[in-house]
């Protein structure tokens, strides 16, 4: 999605599924917590339900809607986390799995040489 949406400007608009179908409107955009930058956003999907997650990557912001390249009926059965709170490392986890997207894992970490065995001291 383009990164120089202001997150307070989603707040409101409507969101669309892959095939042009309504899903809801956008309640609230959730951050990165190390760069910042929008990456879910929370969209209430009906007057009585509850709020479903969407990654902000892949969607894009087109005619002043969301477009969430996903089935309206994947998104209705995203794990549900209440709205207002932070999202943990393990949810967005979540979140990722159930929409099929690679997550970057961390780079592995370096193969060091810790030292001598146990029962080697004094062995030339």
């Amino acid at each position: 999605m383009q990164t120089d949406i202001d997150p307070r400007h989603l707040i409101g608009r409507k969101a669309y599924d892959r095939n042009g179908t309504r899903i809801g409107t956008i309640d609230e955009v959730y951050l990165d917590d190390a760069t910042g930058v929008p990456e879910w956003a929370a969209i209430r999907t009906g007057l009585f339900s509850r709020d479903a997650f969407v990654p902000l990557e892949p969607s894009e912001l087109a005619d002043g809607a969301l477009h969430v390249p996903f089935e309206r009926s994947l998104i209705k059965d995203a794990p549900d986390f209440g709205v207002g709170r932070h999202l943990s490392p393990e949810q967005e986890l979540q979140l990722y799995h159930h929409y099929g997207l690679d997550v970057a894992s961390p780079p592995p970490l370096p193969d060091r040489d810790f030292g001598k065995l146990a029962g080697q001291e004094g062995h030339a």
